[in-house]
């Protein structure tokens, strides 16, 4: 039997980011995954109630608000605990996540300022993952891990 992998949708092709668009794994990525593990696809932010496409957002502190100053805290917040609730439902106990999303990235996540700058943190899903005991990766770490 596959270990249950939650995983970004986006990975895997389902065109949910920000700008409508996906950021599809390389195939030979996307064979390993699906030879090794049960994979169960999450998009915090669609899951959470906003549009694809919608306009970008970025952490600042406690909050995330997209870049005409909305705070979009709520609905990231909503989709984080959707994603807690597939992770519970399937029994995953490892989540794959898009690096530097404001609701998936792990370990680095961009500052708020909307300048490209990075800084060390956590998205909001991944924040609440990681604090309920998943093992949260973004998808550089989780190969790097993996192919040893």
């Amino acid at each position: 039997m596959k270990e249950p992998l939650l995983i970004s949708a986006c990975l895997l092709g389902t065109p949910c980011r920000y700008a409508g668009k996906s950021k599809p794994l390389p195939a030979e990525q996307l064979a390993f995954l699906r030879e090794h593990y049960e994979l169960h696809p999450v998009c915090p932010e669609s899951d959470g109630g906003l549009p694809t496409p919608r306009i970008p957002s970025e952490r600042r502190g406690g909050r995330v608000l997209n870049r005409v100053g909305e705070d979009v805290s709520v609905p990231y917040a909503r989709g984080a605990a959707r994603a807690l609730e597939q992770c519970r439902e399937h029994n995953c106990r490892k989540a794959l996540l898009k690096e530097r999303s404001p609701s998936c990235g792990c370990g680095e996540i961009y500052d708020g300022s909307f300048t490209g700058t990075l800084i060390p943190g956590d998205g909001v899903t991944a924040e609440l993952l990681k604090a309920e005991g998943i093992e949260v990766l973004g998808e550089s770490i989780f190969f790097e891990k993996e192919y040893e």
